[in-house]
């Protein structure tokens, strides 16, 4: 095993981006990149082959960003709390999106990394990550061009929920009234 990792460790101390870019995880996360290399190698591995692959990119995408959001709505830092709010809009739109599109992408034999790539891409530690970049160019200008579409959806949507409710609370005083008007016979 020890021969593996030294290997591992030669690979990702190649000169060039991916050095660059094991040499900043490492730095942040303080563990030695022939680990990091080892369990990215894991869930890699686990995302080809597992049936739990749904799961665990679920579970990346959720968790760290769900715990990074709990801190950020705990802070006086109001910048932290729009960084993961643009984070949910897009998971949010990328999750209706797929659930149309789910049983034909999950076919494709890479889809569960290239969605762990492009989640983690959008929790990336950066200024101008994934969420900043997809919401932008993407569900911002389709929003702009749709609000008001989306206003008179929703007001239509609001009237017909206030009309139920009225109608069951008409109806539920009509029942009331019947029920006391037969008990006191």
């Amino acid at each position: 095993m020890a021969a593996y990792l030294v290997k591992i460790d030669e690979c990702l101390r190649t000169p060039g981006p991916i050095d660059n870019t094991c040499s900043l995880i490492e730095e942040k996360t303080k563990i030695q990149r022939k680990y990091i290399g080892v369990g990215v190698g894991i869930i890699t591995m686990g995302l080809i082959f597992s049936t739990f692959a749904p799961l665990v990119v679920n579970l990346i995408a959720f968790v760290y960003p769900a715990y990074k959001s709990i801190k950020a709505l705990e802070s006086n830092d109001k910048d932290d709390d729009s960084k993961w709010l643009t984070y949910w809009v897009v998971y949010g739109f990328f999750s209706v999106a797929e659930f149309f599109a789910d049983l034909i992408l999950s076919w494709f034999p890479f889809y569960f990394i290239a969605k762990t790539c492009l989640f983690m891409w959008c929790m990336a530690p950066i200024k101008s990550n994934g969420s900043q970049f997809i919401y932008s160019h993407v569900i911002l200008p389709w929003f702009l061009k749709n609000e008001s579409k989306i206003d008179a959806a929703f007001k239509r949507g609001q009237n017909i929920v206030d009309e139920g409710l009225s109608e069951a609370e008409k109806l539920a005083r009509e029942k009331a009234a019947e029920a006391m008007t037969s008990k006191n016979d």
